[in-house]
């Protein structure tokens, strides 16, 4: 006999306290009910129920082994439920979370598109420059660009970024161009004041040597397009990623500041609560991701 059917028998007939209920309880005979009780007793060679004529109990055995059953039927049941999820059509609120400048310039725009394709998932998108506690905050996924800080977290590459020092040709005219690191120390360069380290922009020499660039000035920001439209108008320097500044260097708006440095690449990355297995929602929003930003980055913005 299967022994999942015989071990939710008997932990029915301990739950119901008697074989007629777990009987009806299980929706067949009594003597089935019976017989699968009296098979598991068999196979394990112990008696597992005491039985009167007015009342059934579990013995010392049948009690230990009825919290391993239950157990073990719960997870059958999980299994089953897991399987149904994972072909059902993906459903439900889907709450992200994405820094405000890639969710304004990528991922709104894109948006209308995975709805229509997913109508039975409603989308609420939180924009906000900092990282968030996804499962004690309420999310199912985030958005996260750079280097990812060590964590429990699942996560996959959607694509790719530079990040670059620019400016405008005005300013440039007026105050010089830095051919070197050490040149900015003469320059306004744009604070980006949302990030803890947003006052010290990571550079990386010619030579390879990692430098650091301290950043107070007379602007801060916490909100990259507005210090992209600050480098534009000739405020000063900005450290800004390609998803943000592409078009205005296409536009001439902007130049790359000092373009022998090695270009820093940071990666964009879908991150999502661990657990085996991924929510249908979250699976078909970042498969569609994927394919969305498949022909983005580095510098194709």
């Amino acid at each position: 006999m299967d022994r999942l059917t015989e071990m939710e028998a008997f932990a029915t007939v301990v739950d119901q306290g008697g074989f007629t209920d777990a009987a009806r309880k299980m929706g067949i005979s009594k003597s089935a009910v019976s017989k699968h009780v009296s098979s598991l007793e068999a196979r394990l060679g112990a008696r597992l129920l005491n039985r009167t004529t007015r009342r059934v109990s579990p013995t010392e055995i049948g009690l230990a082994y009825y919290d391993r059953a239950l157990r073990v039927l719960n997870d059958a049941g999980e299994a089953d439920a897991l399987v149904s999820s994972m072909q059902s059509d993906p459903s439900g609120l889907l709450r992200i979370s994405v820094a405000t400048d890639f969710g304004v310039n990528h991922l709104s725009p894109v948006l209308g598109q995975f709805l229509d394709e997913f109508p039975d998932i409603t989308v609420n998108m939180v924009l906000n420059n900092r990282y968030v506690e996804l499962i004690s905050e309420g999310f199912d996924m985030a958005i996260r660009i750079g280097e990812l800080e060590d964590s429990t977290l699942r996560a996959r590459k959607l694509t790719e970024t530079t990040k670059r020092m620019i400016a405008s040709p005005a300013y440039l005219d007026k105050f010089g161009r830095p051919a070197k690191i050490d040149d900015l120390n003469e320059h306004k360069l744009l604070h980006y004041s949302s990030q803890a380290n947003g006052s010290v922009w990571k550079l990386t020499a010619p030579s390879g040597e990692k430098r650091q660039v301290r950043t107070a000035g007379g602007l801060s920001v916490n909100d990259g397009q507005s210090l992209l439209n600050a480098a534009i108008s000739g405020l000063g320097i900005a450290y800004l990623p390609s998803f943000l500044y592409a078009k205005a260097l296409d536009d001439g708006q902007i130049v790359d500041v000092i373009p022998d440095l090695p270009v820093e690449i940071q990666g964009i990355y879908a991150v999502y609560p661990p657990g085996r297995f991924t929510q249908p929602k979250v699976r078909a929003f970042i498969d569609f991701l994927v394919n969305a930003f498949a022909e983005k980055g580095p510098t194709d913005w």
